[in-house]
């Protein structure tokens, strides 16, 4: 079985985000860069498929030569290769055009993304790889067992969860419980330095509308001043809560 997992290189939650060019661009100076989580989770499902029923990994990223050090963590982690997809990460339908390209040359059986990634939230990439290459789709996934040619995923709904059967080519859009969080990996040593004999191949992208554009980033406004109220005092909170919260 050959699987290609979906990666995306996005900052890390504790960066502190800036805008520049009259916040219409990302500021990416200081900011460290991660694997993104809904990925991560898809990465450790395919190392256990791997590891269970012998699947060969690839990963993939569409970015510049600034994600490879992403993409060498992911081989660090157990991926059996890496591909770049050579052109920035414009728009989902321009990333997820280019990702299908990858995905019908190299006749993956499964493929694995996030269900979004934490940068900008789209969560449209996976369902437009499935349109792109006509394969099965299941979103929110938290659960996934492959058997040959057929596959039993779970996914998260709202009120509860949905077991389905499907077969391969199956497109997921990954999350958090697909695996445990204590599942995930952290590369060893022995990892880091296998990582860096195995092949990442760079590939030029195929022609491709960007079909939308960012136009200006805005910050969530700052939180309020904070009062704090004695435990002893009562009255006081209830009347703070009452006539200036207006919550109760």
């Amino acid at each position: 079985m050959k699987i290609l997992v979906c990666i995306s290189h996005v900052p890390d939650t504790t960066s502190k985000i800036n805008f520049t060019e009259d916040d219409s661009k990302f500021d990416t100076n200081g900011v460290q860069f991660v694997i993104n989580p809904n990925d991560e989770f898809g990465l450790t499902r395919a190392m256990w498929l791997k590891e269970k029923q012998g699947a060969n990994v690839t990963v993939v990223n569409v970015g510049g030569a600034e994600t490879e050090p992403t993409l060498r963590k992911a081989l660090a982690i157990g991926a059996d290769a890496a591909i770049r997809v050579n052109t920035p990460a414009t728009d989902s339908f321009s990333v997820a055009k280019q990702l299908a390209n990858v995905v019908k040359d190299g006749e993956y059986d499964l493929v694995i993304a996030g269900r979004e990634s934490i940068d900008y939230n789209g969560g449209m990439v996976p369902g437009m790889i499935a349109g792109l290459t006509n394969a099965n789709f299941v979103n929110n996934c938290i659960g996934l067992e492959v058997d040959g040619n057929s596959a039993t995923a779970t996914r998260e709904i709202d009120g509860g969860k949905e077991t389905l059967s499907t077969s391969l080519p199956l497109i997921i859009g990954g999350q958090k419980g697909l695996v445990d969080e204590s599942e995930l990996r952290i590369p060893n040593m022995r990892g880091i330095m296998m990582a860096r004999k195995k092949p990442l191949t760079i590939v030029e992208p195929i022609e491709s509308n960007q079909e939308t554009t960012s136009i200006k980033f805005e910050k969530p406004a700052a939180k309020g001043a904070v009062k704090l109220v004695s435990e002893d005092n009562l009255d006081e909170l209830i009347n703070l809560l009452h006539n200036e919260a207006k919550v109760i």
